[in-house]
């Protein structure tokens, strides 16, 4: 399958620029990137795509196995950049993307220009023998996806306010929730999983390409204490913590989000 087709990528921006390529998070699709990827158009090649089960995405191509983890989508994200051979990428992930982009850089740094890692968490659950918070127990986590099993549509319409934030533009929040209710239940269940269960941060160290990690000064999702971690242990990245709350910059601060993305990538003015 042609993997244009099979991640229904978009390339737009100017094509002499800096490739920058945009993936998203749990529940999300390249349209949660629609108010950043026109400043960045100005300066960059902008790749767009959908991780396989999402958006408009080849949903025959989707596998339980391959997606039970964090591996199939980094298979994709290396392939992607071979395929377009456009050159080595800063890629920007979001959320659980942010770690798709860690693994692609440790297994091929070759293909990368840089790192953008959007509001990241290498692990959501607390582990009180090292000290670090994830910003939930595991209890929290497992009522997460027991809820999420029991009634996804109810589940969606009562956590994407939460991870959104923003309680003043409920608009947004309703965005989320309707990103959320377009994905069909069975995936979703799968990516919540590789979401919320993942543990990488022993993944982080060896990566060597320039990291920018990118937080918000309010996540209920992924704490200040998450950034600084990745921060500090991936060798000579630089943090930035957006003027943003929730977990949704690019919808909620696009323009401080494109600002520090093109920063950081080389394509400001």
């Amino acid at each position: 399958m042609d993997v244009r087709d099979r991640n229904h990528v978009t390339v737009t921006g100017r094509a002499d620029g800096p490739v920058v390529m945009l993936a998203h998070g749990f529940g999300c699709d390249q349209n949660l990137w629609r108010l950043v990827t026109p400043i960045l158009e100005r300066d960059f090649t902008v790749v767009l795509f959908d991780h396989v089960g999402s958006g408009n995405s080849n949903l025959s191509a989707w596998d339980p196995e391959r997606y039970g983890s964090l591996d199939g989508y980094v298979d994709d994200v290396l392939e992607l950049c071979r395929e377009l051979a456009l050159g080595p990428v800063t890629f920007v992930g979001h959320s659980v993307s942010a770690m798709m982009g860690v693994l692609a850089a440790v297994r091929e740094p070759e293909a990368f220009a840089g790192l953008v890692l959007l509001a990241p968490s290498p692990c959501f659950v607390d582990d009180p023998d090292t000290g670090y918070r994830g910003g939930f127990s595991a209890a929290d986590i497992e009522e997460l996806l027991d809820s999420l099993d029991a009634n996804y549509l109810g589940w969606s319409g009562a956590m994407a306010p939460v991870i959104m934030g923003n309680p003043e533009r409920p608009e947004l929040g309703e965005e989320l929730t309707n990103s959320f209710c377009r994905t069909d239940p069975d995936i979703a269940r799968v990516f919540a999983r590789v979401t919320f269960l993942s543990d990488n941060r022993a993944d982080l160290a060896p990566v060597r390409v320039p990291t920018l990690v990118a937080q918000c000064s309010s996540d209920a999702i992924a704490p200040r204490e998450v950034g600084a971690f990745v921060h500090a242990q991936i060798p000579a990245s630089r943090l930035v913590t957006l003027n943003a709350t929730g977990h949704c910059p690019q919808l909620s601060a696009p323009q401080e989000t494109a600002a520090a993305i093109a920063a950081f990538a080389g394509g400001a003015d």
